[in-house]
């Protein structure tokens, strides 16, 4: 039997039940017209609202204009809500409220809700059970207030019932595999059932679908089926792709993943990742596979190095790759790398087929010296200087020759 010493919370260690309580929210409003005809009915007298359902229950608001408590000689309106419906031991939150009519939202609210409750919800452990106030308001300062309008009277009464039950996730829970339909569809081009058209690169041939194609390829989709496409051809003959990189191209464009290298036939003897990468990005660029484009840029981004970078950079002028850009940039700009890279056979060849960089290269050269500098400068103003940086609020001192000590707060 496996030891269960060790486990940490959340372990799968066999079953799992959880016990859940929540609440069943309603609501009701309740209007009393003719508030001055009400009064004088008598204490233990009451105006009773509708019925309204809430969590399977049936409530009801309860108005004593003259109060429920004869003690209170009728100096208090008092407000309840009861339960109406049978039901024992029904466990509730209320809120009883009187809407200020004034506009200015002042309501006179009691509530359970949002608020800690001491000893729990409410229970009522029978049918005519009541939750509420017998000294609700004063009634003198009631008919003095913006409460009473045209007399008129509106409470608004919210109940939540408790609810509580228990589940069993384990016991519902059905394991959903990974989506395969990459699989599929890269099971569909090795196996070339219903392919349509053949392509040529070099002296390999390559079948595949066409719909899947101009799925995939806004290029493919106005080759087979745009205005000026041929949706009957059948062959078509690919140049400046070496064949490697078209089956890549094909695999990713059937699985929506970076194909592994050893998966392009002949491809280790022929390059390496990094360069796959880089034609890889040049025919994704020709095809408008955008996604295609940025993965290869990211692997690019990884192969960054004194002797690779001015390759790349060259690569992301040509094939608009303005993130893969600026990183060559500010990698090559470093001061640690720049006399390096401009050594390497690659940076010859850049100076002469992009020499726009170079100027960009420049200002990128003297953004990061301007930086620097006034990194410095600060460094040195601030030298007098002691917990500028405080992160904890706490106050910091400064310190200046010559002159009294000054505290300040940050």
């Amino acid at each position: 039997m496996a030891s269960t010493a060790n486990s940490k919370p959340g372990d799968d260690l066999g079953s799992c039940s959880i016990f859940a309580s929540e609440t069943v929210n309603g609501s009701h409003r309740f209007i009393v017209q003719g508030y001055s005809l009400a009064k004088g009915m008598g204490v233990g007298k009451y105006i009773m609202s509708d019925t309204f359902t809430v969590g399977g229950y049936d409530w009801a608001i309860y108005f004593y204009p003259d109060g429920k408590n004869p003690e209170d000689n009728s100096m208090y309106v008092s407000v309840f809500i009861a339960l109406a419906s049978d039901g024992a031991d029904v466990r509730a939150l209320f809120e009883l409220s009187m809407l200020d009519q004034s506009g200015n939202g002042n309501n006179k609210v009691h509530s359970h809700f949002q608020r800690a409750l001491e000893s729990g919800p409410y229970t009522l452990k029978y049918r005519g059970s009541m939750w509420g106030y017998k000294r609700f308001f004063r009634r003198n300062l009631l008919e003095a207030s913006d409460y009473l309008k045209d007399d008129c009277l509106v409470m608004y009464c919210k109940v939540g019932v408790v609810r509580n039950h228990l589940e069993c996730p384990k016991l519902r829970i059905i394991p959903v595999p990974p989506s395969d339909m990459g699989q599929g569809f890269k099971d569909l081009l090795e196996s070339e059932v219903g392919c349509d058209v053949v392509f040529q690169v070099g002296n390999e041939m390559f079948k595949a679908h066409k719909l899947i194609l101009a799925a995939r390829s806004p290029v493919f989709r106005a080759q087979f089926f745009g205005l000026v496409g041929n949706p009957n051809v059948d062959k078509v003959v690919i140049k400046d792709i070496d064949p490697f990189i078209f089956k890549a191209m094909l695999l990713f464009i059937y699985t929506d993943k970076l194909p592994d290298v050893d998966e392009v036939e002949s491809a280790i003897t022929i390059c390496s990742s990094t360069v796959m990468f880089q034609h890889l990005l040049a025919a994704a660029d020709l095809y408008n596979l955008d996604r295609l484009k940025i993965l290869c840029e990211s692997e690019l981004c990884k192969a960054i190095n004194i002797e690779t970078v001015a390759t790349i950079l060259s690569l992301a002028e040509q094939h608009h790759c303005p993130q893969l850009k600026a990183i060559c940039l500010k990698f090559t700009a470093n001061t640690e790398n720049l006399g390096a890279v401009m050594k390497s056979e690659a940076f010859r060849h850049l100076e002469g087929s992009c020499p726009s960089l170079l100027s960009e290269l420049l200002a990128t050269f003297a953004s990061m010296d301007d930086n620097s500098n006034s990194l410095l400068s600060r460094k040195r103003s601030g030298s007098g200087t002691f917990g500028l940086d405080l992160a904890d609020g706490t106050e910091a001192e400064s310190v200046h020759p010559n002159a009294r000590r000054m505290r300040r707060r940050l």
